[in-house]
């Protein structure tokens, strides 16, 4: 039997096993699935777990279920690409063609004391050790959001209403929310946090991270708790291997998705070199034409000259429980309905995988 090998179970390779399975599959193959985690884990909405206003159960939903599906849990060790083998502890898994889709971590950017003494929500069990430390912080104190992406102003906004009590400081690099984007959306982002007394520090440089403080351009702020959403990488065991990596740690890749000098081995979400930024989004989009090449060549059918452009159409974020915005195809969208467009993308997402 050969052995079509996933690593992780994120939206990627969640979409990949819904397009190959139960019946593009071969009959003489076998998928196995290795994550960390028995379950899918909802990443886009850590950040709400994190603050409190999500429990653990609707962040993450059950793996498919199929016959055919052989899962390992457990942190991966080593990825041998010569001999074909995976590390998990003890366990070897040989496989025959490759998925990573071991998405990301925090960078911390070489930023003295930020990995030791900063808080994550990069993963579950990351978010559920955040929320459990902010659910200890007395009333008056202090949390300080390092890092103004979708990321961090969702987890402002939400830590805002679930615990008015606590003092939230969200430092932004740039002179503007989302700097990149329409100053509409970052006009409207600002007035819902000075409304809602979310201080957003403009023009941050945070340089070191000590016990109870935080530096920003050099000057000491007293912080009691801070969470790091300030940057991403591929994880560890993906940025060394003996590959083409970008500057970034992604692993460059052909336009069917493959590591060039490794092609039955295949590249999918954050640990990936695309022209766009990371989002489950875009691994989906990766996985649906994975999951076309893998079954082109299962079928012994000629790939394509040139692949579809991936089209990311935008994002969504919330702004606690009843605002939004949103960027989709150029247009800006604020307000209730794209908060309402968001819960309706994460319904339709949960509906779709069961």
């Amino acid at each position: 039997m050969k052995n079509l090998v996933l690593l992780g179970g994120g939206y990627g390779n969640m979409r990949i096993m819904s397009r190959i399975l139960p019946e593009a599959l071969p009959e003489d193959y076998t998928l196995t699935l290795i994550d960390r985690m028995p379950f899918h884990g909802l990443k886009p909405e850590f950040y709400a777990l994190a603050a409190g206003t999500k429990s653990d159960s609707d962040v993450r939903m059950n793996f498919p279920d199929f016959e055919r599906i052989n899962t390992i849990y457990g942190e991966i060790s080593d990825i041998d690409l010569d001999a074909q083998i995976v590390s998990v502890g003890n366990t070897k898994v040989d496989y025959d063609e490759l998925v990573i889709g071991l998405g990301c971590e925090d960078k911390y950017h070489n930023v003295p004391g930020a990995e030791e003494y900063t808080h994550s929500i990069q993963t579950l069990s990351k978010a559920r050790e955040t929320f459990h430390s902010i659910s200890e912080l007395p009333s008056g104190a202090s949390v300080g959001i390092v890092g103004a992406g979708l990321s961090g102003i969702e987890l402002a906004s939400e830590l805002r209403e679930s615990r008015e009590d606590l003092e939230v400081i969200l430092y932004d690099r740039g002179e503007r929310i989302l700097r990149n984007f329409p100053e509409k959306l970052s006009n409207y982002i600002a007035k819902w946090f000075r409304e809602n007394k979310v201080k957003v520090v403009p023009n941050s440089l945070i340089d070191r991270v000590e016990p109870g403080k935080i530096y920003n351009n050099g000057i000491p702020e007293d912080v009691d708790l801070v969470v790091w959403t300030a940057g991403i990488q591929p994880v560890e065991v993906v940025r060394h291997l003996p590959i083409d990596i970008n500057r970034s740690g992604r692993v460059i890749i052909n336009q069917y998705h493959q590591v060039p000098t490794y092609k039955n081995v295949y590249v999918v979400g954050d640990c990936a070199d695309l022209p766009h930024a990371p989002s489950a989004q875009l691994a989906e989009l990766q996985g649906d034409q994975i999951a076309d090449v893998l079954k082109k060549q299962w079928n012994n059918e000629s790939l394509p000259e040139k692949m579809p452009e991936l089209k990311v159409q935008g994002f969504l974020g919330s702004l606690g429980e009843k605002k939004g915005f949103a960027y989709i195809m150029d247009r800006t969208v604020t307000g209730r309905l794209a908060h309402i467009l968001k819960s309706g993308v994460l319904w339709l997402y949960k509906y779709h995988n069961g």
